[in-house]
């Protein structure tokens, strides 16, 4: 189980110190840290805690938007930047990145917009050995978080910016339901930088609403079959919340989420 990891936001109310020991307790041998989390504790404080549990974090989230709304993208940038140093410190390998809605903007202009600003994070993410990695959002639930939803357009937003950096957050719940998304997967293969695990029971609509692994209409069992065909060798890391499981609790989240994982998911 080295290689599963479980986002901060499965456990959203609960602090960082109740999810490292819960998934610890677990079996999960990774964490996807969520900032507030981190802020809340602190650098140094975290470092530890993680050293102590034996709990390798597996992504930082988020930096962005970067096409205005909660800051100015000069502020966005700033922000990412400093997320990138707090990342190197804790020893994380991958920073998602969320590019911002599209505020009426034409697209053609808000793409060439934030490739520039990401070559710029780019570079200083190279610089200290973090890797970006850029999440598309389902349409149905994330305009206001992101002006693209396809892969088609992510992959031409990575070779625009052509930095090693970055690459992809490939979200199950946001791309897996997708019949073109088996398309795309061998072009978008080598920018893999991290696998989110989600499962839905209808096309997102609204507010992101996540089910319990296996008991929706993603084929997650065969997606990590073919990324993993593709050679793709990172963190698989759980990302469950909205109404459906938010009601289940953070325990019951956990324990389906580990014997699913190990019985269905045995090969990972």
């Amino acid at each position: 189980m080295n290689k599963i990891s479980v986002s901060q936001l499965s456990t959203l109310r609960w602090d960082l110190e109740t999810d490292v020991d819960a998934y610890a307790s677990h079996g999960f041998g990774g964490i996807g840290l969520y900032r507030p989390k981190v802020e809340e504790f602190g650098i140094e404080r975290v470092s530890e805690m993680l050293l102590d549990y034996q709990i390798h974090p597996t992504s930082l989230s988020w930096v962005g938007p970067f096409t205005g709304g909660d800051l100015p993208t000069e502020e966005a940038i700033l922000d990412a930047k400093q997320a990138i140093l707090d990342a190197a410190s804790l020893g994380i390998d991958t920073v998602v990145v969320i590019a911002g809605g599209r505020q009426g903007h034409i697209y053609n202009h808000l793409r060439n917009f934030f490739c520039e600003a990401l070559t710029e994070v780019a570079a200083v993410a190279s610089r200290y050995g973090v890797r970006l990695a850029l999440e598309p959002f389902h349409p149905g639930c994330g305009r206001e978080w992101s002006f693209f939803s396809d892969l088609k357009a992510t992959l031409d937003i990575i070779e625009r910016v052509a930095s090693p950096a970055l690459g992809l957050n490939f979200d199950t719940y946001h791309v897996g339901m997708d019949r073109h998304t088996w398309d795309w997967l061998p072009d978008l293969a080598p920018y893999l930088h991290l696998v989110q695990l989600g499962d839905a029971r209808h096309c997102p609509h609204g507010e992101m609403n996540r089910c319990l692994l296996g008991d929706g209409h993603v084929p997650v069992r065969k997606l990590m079959e073919r990324i993993s065909d593709l050679g793709y060798q990172g963190p698989w890391e759980i990302e469950l919340l909205g109404q459906d499981v938010e009601c289940l609790g953070y325990e019951n989240i956990l324990n389906h989420s580990r014997h699913y994982l190990s019985r269905d998911l045995a090969p990972f």
